[in-house]
Parts: structure tokens; sequence; C-alpha cells
């Protein structure tokens, strides 16, 4: 069921309203900061750089200052002892004192230093990729890990938890390494000899048909913008625009999202929309009650992965939706014939290939290329690996993993922003939202035999119906577990996700 969003003002003279107060305050400040970054990966000259670095870095510190602020302490602990408060405004209070207490772990001159160092990083690593100038981004790289790892240091003291979970908290709430290392090697020992197995089903069956021709630009944004539309994205409140790496920033009022075109390749550009659409969809179905409180922010990058990878995987990838697709996709690009059809164009996009580069990844190899991230960010931060040897890690890693290995770094371990941007822990939320995602997609089909059927028409309304009482207007009320366990009947089951993966590849 849909639990109503509390109205319930708290006392005025209370500590736990100046507390609200206080972080309406903070959030706002975060919203530029957001903007900001936005703009700078979008639409920003390289020459501003520098200021950009400085800018970002003050407001960063500005609200370092504002979350450390000395009295903030005791107005929650008096805000603890307040009993007139409801659910939500409980949970609200939870969440405060979460994010002060990570924030109180770090002086502020840290902040501001990891802050002024990946704003560098980022610039470095964006001419360095595609010049394969592995050693060029080094010393820039081994500035952001040696503060990651003092944050890293200092959290794990503080928190009494290992290092590597110190940091993934930040993005994975009451998350663990252990259980992760326990998901992912079972992912790890199923996921080969099932991608053989599907590669052998896909050599026996009907040959894709290769889509000829060129693919402008401006087309394919015009048939990108048309599928946000229909899934349900309001360009009131966003925009869609170019970067080096896909992303969704922005705010929850004003969204922003980047992808990057491929003249020879639609599917790579329209996939990447409709990923972000996903995450884009969750920002905007957030509580509005509780638009600049914590308990008004999404529950965790796992769950917000399972957004994106629940609209751009388990949704617009299905048969139903792609009988939606094929006449557009025909039209917009003037094309016919066979090789346009829904079911080539449904063997194109469930096509499996063992693939270089992680975002172009297909849904079974997709896993192993985030379970490669986790292992050698992990040895990174424990200190297990130094970065000179990250290439040839990463390669052997390819191997055993994929079975390919990349012929340069730029197609190795160049290509993701994540490390240069400063998001140490943050890989594992990719195959954490893939399960969950499957899992919500499930209980939402089962639940309403209207959406798939809507899907297949181009009307995502019934699924983001259930997707907004069930997970969206949730916001962090809930633990991600009582989440899923209100709103599918089970905490996470990779079985799910695996039963998923054999309809899909061996038994369709």
């Amino acid at each position: 069921m849909h639990e109503t969003v509390s109205t319930v003002t708290a006392r005025p003279n209370s500590a736990y309203a100046a507390l609200e107060a206080r972080f309406r305050r903070l959030y706002l400040v975060r919203d530029a900061t957001g903007v900001l970054q936005w703009d700078m990966a979008a639409v920003m000259p390289d020459g501003g750089a520098a200021t950009r670095g400085d800018q970002l870095a003050t407001l960063k510190v500005v609200a370092h200052d504002m979350l450390t602020a000395p009295e903030l302490g005791d107005l929650i602990a008096r805000a603890d002892g307040e009993t007139d408060l409801d659910d939500w405004q409980r949970a609200n209070l939870r969440e405060m004192k979460r994010e002060w207490r990570h924030a109180t772990a770090l002086p502020a001159d840290l902040v501001e230093r990891l802050s002024q160092a990946v704003s560098s990083c980022e610039m470095v690593w964006r001419p360095a990729r595609p010049k394969n100038d592995f050693k060029g981004l080094l010393p820039s790289l081994r500035q952001v890990l040696d503060l990651v790892r003092e944050v890293a240091a200092i959290k794990s003291a503080k928190f009494g938890v290992g290092r590597y979970d110190a940091l993934l908290s930040e993005y994975e709430p009451g998350g663990s390494s252990a259980e992760i290392d326990r998901l992912f090697d079972e992912l790890a020992a199923f996921l080969p000899e099932f991608t053989a197995r599907v590669l052998d089903k896909q050599a026996q069956g009907p040959a894709v048909l290769p889509l000829h021709g060129s693919f402008p630009a401006e087309r394919q944004r015009s048939l990108a913008t048309k599928l946000m539309g229909a899934i349900g994205f309001d360009f009131a409140h966003g925009r869609l625009d170019t970067s080096h790496h896909p992303f969704c920033g922005g705010v929850p009022d004003d969204v922003r999202i980047t992808t990057r075109w491929d003249e020879g390749d639609f599917a790579s550009g329209l996939m990447g929309v409709l990923h972000e659409t996903g995450h884009a969809m969750y920002e905007r179905g957030l509580p509005p009650r509780w638009r600049y409180q914590p308990v008004g922010q999404a529950r965790g990058m796992g769950l917000h992965e399972s957004q994106s990878l629940l609209v751009e995987m388990q949704a617009c990838r299905s048969r139903p939706f792609v009988e939606y697709l094929a006449p557009l996709a025909a039209a917009a690009f003037g094309a016919a014939g066979p090789a346009w059809s829904a079911d080539n164009l449904y063997r194109l996009y469930t096509r499996v290939e063992r693939g270089l580069i992680r975002v172009d990844a297909d849904e079974v190899t997709y896993p192993s290329h985030v379970i490669l991230r986790y292992r050698l960010e992990k040895a990174l931060i424990e200190g297990r690996m130094e970065l000179p040897d990250l290439p040839t890690a990463w390669n052997a890693g390819m191997k055993e993993l994929i079975g390919v290995v990349p012929p340069d770094d730029k197609d190795g371990c160049l290509q993701d922003i994540h490390w240069p941007g400063g998001a140490w822990g943050y890989f594992p939320t990719y195959t954490l939202g893939a399960m969950t995602a499957a899992q919500l997609f499930d209980a939402a089909a089962g639940a309403d035999a209207a959406i798939p059927d809507g899907i297949r028409r181009g009307d995502f309304a019934p699924l983001m119906a259930w997707l907004r009482a069930n997970v969206h207007g949730k916001g962090s009320l809930l633990s991600t577990r009582d989440l899923l366990v209100a709103a599918t009947g089970k905490p996470l089951d990779p079985e799910i996700f695996k039963r998923h993966l054999r309809r899909r590849y061996l038994d369709g």
C-alpha cells in the first residue's frame, strides 16, 4: 500500500524544527553545487576549469561547515528526546544524524583538498582517455586516491568498519563488502558458463541484421526525447544535453540528463538516455513535502541504479517495448526493411557480446564489468594494490571475467570517470541495482497486468504509478532492505535476477 507522506509540522520552537530549517539551507547549497557540476561536464569551456574548481570547493566547504556546526550535535541530541515526532520526522532525524556523523568525521581542510583534487583530475582525465595516456593521468589520480584513502582511514576508525565499507556507506547506507563479496562471487561463478550458453544459442539462431547507414545526432536526439516523454519525463523540469560520459545531475525540480551520441550506432546513445531517464524519474518522484530534507532523498545508489536499470533493461529491452519502438525508430531515420522489424531489433537489443566498454555492455556481461571494478577499487583502497599496477590487473581481470583483453588503456582502465571524480565505493551499486531492478519489475508486473500491456503501447503510466507508490515516494523513510521487503515481499534475492536472465536469453 502507498504510505501517506507526513504533513505534520514540527513545533516552531522545537529542536527538530530548528534542524529542518538548517537542513533546508544545506540542501539548497548542495543543489547549487549540483547544477554547477552539470554545467562543468556539459557546457563549460575548458578555460573555466580552475575557477569552477574553486567555486565547487568553496560551496562544499560551506556545506561542510553547515553540517558540522558545533550546535548541530546538541540539536540532534535534544530532538532525539522529543516524543511528538511522527514516523517521517523520526526517519528524517535518523538520516540527519547519519549525515552529521559522516561530516563530523572529516576536517574541513580535507574536504576542500579532495574537492580541488577531484575537479583537477576530472579535467586531466578528459584529454587523457582519448590520448590513451594513463601515465599522464597517474599523478592526478594518485593525489585523489591518497586523499580518498585518508578519508577511508578516518571514517573506518570512527565508525568501526573496514576502510572500504566506510566509503561504501556514503553510497549504500547499511551495505557491507562482506555481503557484496558473497553476492558477487555467486554471480562470478554463474555468469561465465551462462554467457557461453547464451552465445551458443545466439550462434545457432537467426543472424542479427545490421542497421546500415548514418544516424545524425539530431535525429537520435529527437527519437530519444519522444521516448523520454513516453516514460513520463517532464521537460518543464529537466533537459537533455551532451557530455563526455552519460549521467543524470541537477536537482529534483530541474533534472539534467546527458548522453553521448554515436552516429554509426544509435542504440548506444538511445539506451544511455533511457538509462538516465530512469534515474531522473526517481528524482522527480521523491516526496515533495521532504524535498530539502534527508528523508526526502534517494535511498542509496543501489536503489537509484535499480530505477535506471529497471527502465533501460527490464522495460526498454523487453519484447513489448521493442514492438512499440520499431516503427518509431524506422520513421526517425527514414529506414525500412527486415532489419528494422521488431524481431530483428529485439535480437539486436538482447545481443550478448564479450565487449570492452562497461557503458556499452549487454545485460549479461555488464555485472562482470562491475565485479572487476569493485575488486580493483577495494584492493586499491585497502592498499593491496598500487595505481601503477592498475592497467595490468585490469587486463588480467577482463580476461578472467569476460574473456577479452583491452588493446590499450583508453578502452581499459581509463574508460570510467568514477575514480578521477572521487566516487570510490560506488561501482558495486550498479549490479546491486540490476538485481533489485529485476526483483521490483517482477513484483510490479505481477501486481498489475496493465504494466506490460502499457509498455507495448508506449504507456509507462501504470509502471510509474507502481514505482511512485512503492519506491519513489518513500524517499529514505525505510532502509533499502525494508523497502524491498515491503514492495516485493522479500529481501534481495539474486535468484530472481538469474531467473530473469534465463527467461530472456535462453528460454525466449
